[in-house]
């Protein structure tokens, strides 16, 4: 064992539960974080009188329907305090949200995930969640998973390792829900680069082990990101894979639940579950109603197995109540008018949601976005027209569609003056920050735009003064998005682009058919940023590792096929794959840090992705009588969007 390490350590003073971490080599106590990172603490001890719960399960409990709470919690020693960010809350009440419906599920499953590790404030480290504790090897080899004893599904039934195992052996690495074996489970050689998978191993009811061929000492961080839950209630799933109830089994099932084939009705019950009501969870609300409905709603899991300091078992909120609106204003208006107590927005509605703080009863509350640029363009690497993939592809094309938009309009225009006239590039205070990168080719210059296109041979013109290709065919550059959101950022660009003779067209589709144009390669060109808070915990936005997003378009299916689709990475799109390899196969955080670093460079020096304004903050917008919402945290797909303020311990005023 490492000495310096943190292991987390539970004890009971009398109806008390308090964390703690020590320093000691060899103790046989799970360690509560990585790289020193302090377990969480209560603010106080849990007094004296024990537990308490909701009203409306007192009520389930006095009519002998629901088991007394103390029955319904992991042992004592074992259930979670969670911190609150202002005081004790009170029970009650709805979180009142709008979404779009069942394709807008991560509206819902984000704030409510209850990952195995979840990350800390700063993001710096990930502390235990869903596992009380980890052992970790001199090595990095093996990671020893500590489970709270007494841990229930939503449902009553024990959560245990064999949950994890199940998970493991039935679904993740048997790829039934479409989802390719994450990456974080993968170890590679430092010499020979070669990969293996881990093995996954039950110790006991409530401990298993992970065990890497190679060093990989960012697999807990990896899996708080890649498979939050590593885990899945067995019980439930037994009864609807076709390893167990037989194919045409699960095709009837699929059907009774509303699906034409059980690839889909997988997918939907073993990735996005948390909207079907039949689930069970481990979250602190539950669905209790079908998700195509008006109202969406989810309610307190009476088996939640944390508390705040004085035992009082979470969630203090009674429900989510998601109401479906078709047009994205409604979504200010329905603020305004009070109809929704807990939101995010992006910059654009900052001015009216600022102006009507006030008079609406609410307040704006800017949490830091890791961003690379707020508005900007990616060009598909891959794309298959082969005029444009070779346009795309050639440094010239993008400096010249970077130089030739004036940035400070589109700063003021689109976000208010909020996001600074500079290039998409890491921000200052992140992990990868360039100095001078913001600055790279930001310059207004249509002189150097026009220079550089005919440079490229795009000498030729069409009668309406539009450049084409120099073979004399069209050159459009197609612009796709799922929404109408971002038609003002991309008339100005559309007229700035014309200025130097490049056409481009705009379409809008649904969200469900960007994503499914997404994956066929078929977006040339999208407004979709770049978002990350470290590429060593995150690298699906900047390496080509599956199918994600557009700038790298089918570069990333040849790597999840392992060579058999897609198009081969070649150049500094294959050298960024080599510098991921070392990232994995580092055995120390400063090794990781040079690797990362090295990719975050290749990204500078080809600029596949061109900003045209800098990142702007997300907005979070919470009724005054929402109370213990945090003001200052980072707002990232990585922590969980508003999930990494722990809703649990949101609760609404009397």
């Amino acid at each position: 064992m490492n000495k310096n390490k943190l292991f987390f350590v539970g004890m009971m003073l009398i109806f008390a539960v308090v964390f703690t971490a020590c320093e000691s080599e060899g103790d046989p106590k799970p360690s509560s974080a990585v790289q020193a990172t302090k377990a969480p603490v209560a603010s106080a001890p849990v007094k004296a009188e024990g537990f308490k719960e909701a009203p409306m399960l007192t009520k389930l409990v006095g009519a002998g329907t629901l088991k007394p709470v103390i029955e319904r919690m992991p042992v004592k020693e074992d259930i979670m305090v969670e911190k609150v960010t202002e005081e004790i809350g009170k029970y009650g009440g709805d979180w009142k949200m709008p979404w779009s419906g069942p394709n807008d599920r991560w509206a819902v499953g984000q704030p409510t995930e209850e990952a195995l590790f979840r990350f800390n404030k700063d993001g710096s480290a990930v502390e235990p969640n869903v596992a009380k504790g980890f052992d970790v090897n001199k090595d990095s080899t093996e990671f020893t998973i500590y489970l709270r004893k007494g841990m229930k599904w939503s449902d009553g039934m024990p959560f245990t390792a064999d949950d994890v195992l199940f998970y493991w052996e039935h679904m993740l690495t048997k790829e039934t829900f479409g989802k390719k074996i994450y990456d974080a489970y993968y170890s590679v050689d430092p010499v020979t680069g070669e990969k293996a998978l881990a093995k996954v191993t039950k110790i006991d009811d409530y401990s298993f082990k992970v065990v890497h061929k190679f060093p990989s000492v960012m697999f807990l961080e990896r899996v708080a990101i890649d498979n939050k839950w590593f885990f899945a209630p067995a019980h439930f799933q037994k009864t609807i894979l076709p390893e167990f109830v037989g194919q045409d089994k699960a095709l009837e099932i699929a059907k009774k639940w509303g699906f034409e084939d059980v690839k889909s009705f997988l997918v939907a019950t073993g990735y996005y579950y948390w909207v079907n009501p039949q689930i069970p969870t481990l979250r602190a609300w539950v669905a209790k109603n079908d998700p195509n409905s008006d109202q969406f709603i989810m309610e307190r899991n009476p088996y939640y197995w944390k508390v705040d300091s004085e035992g009082n078992q979470l969630p203090y909120m009674d429900r989510i109540v998601a109401t479906k609106v078709q047009d994205p204003a409604q979504r200010v208006l329905g603020s305004l008018a009070g109809d929704y107590n807990l939101l995010t927005f992006d910059f654009k509605d900052f001015t009216v949601l600022k102006e009507n703080e006030k008079k609406a009863g609410f307040r704006v509350m800017p949490w830091t976005s890791p961003t690379w640029s707020s508005a900007g363009i990616q060009l598909n690497q891959t794309t298959p027209d082969p005029n444009l993939r070779k346009l795309f592809q050639d440094i010239k094309f993008r400096e010249a569609l970077s130089v030739a938009v004036d940035r400070k309009e589109i700063s003021e225009i689109v976000t208010n003056g909020l996001g600074a006239p500079v290039q998409a590039s890491v921000p200052e205070g992140l992990v990868g920050f360039q100095k001078g990168w913001s600055d790279q080719w930001s310059k207004f210059d249509v002189n150097r735009a026009n220079q550089l296109l005919d440079e490229l041979g795009l000498t030729k013109r069409d009668k309406n003064n539009f450049r084409l290709n120099a073979d004399g065919s069209d050159l459009t550059i197609t612009v796709i998005e799922g929404s109408t959101n971002s038609a003002t950022f991309l008339e100005l660009v559309k007229k700035y682009y014309q200025t130097v003779g490049i056409k481009m067209d705009v379409k809008v589709v649904d969200a469900g058919t960007q994503q499914e144009l997404k994956y066929s390669n078929k977006i040339p060109a999208t407004t979709e940023n770049i978002s990350l808070v470290n590429v060593a915990f995150r690298p699906d936005t900047l390496v080509p590792l599956r199918v994600l997003t557009p700038w790298f378009g089918h570069y990333g299916l040849f790597t999840s096929s392992n060579g058999k689709e897609g198009v081969k990475p070649e150049g500094d799109v294959a050298l960024i794959l080599d510098y991921w390899n070392k990232v994995k196969s580092s055995t120390s955080k400063e090794e990781i840090n040079k690797w990362g670093n090295e990719i975050i460079k290749l990204h500078q020096k080809n600029q596949w992705v061109i900003g045209y304004a800098g990142p702007t903050p997300t907005l979070v917008v919470a009724s005054n009588k929402m109370g213990n919402v945090p003001k200052d945290l980072v707002f990232s797909d990585e922590f969980r969007s508003l999930g990494h303020g722990h809703p649990s311990q949101f609760y609404i005023k009397p």
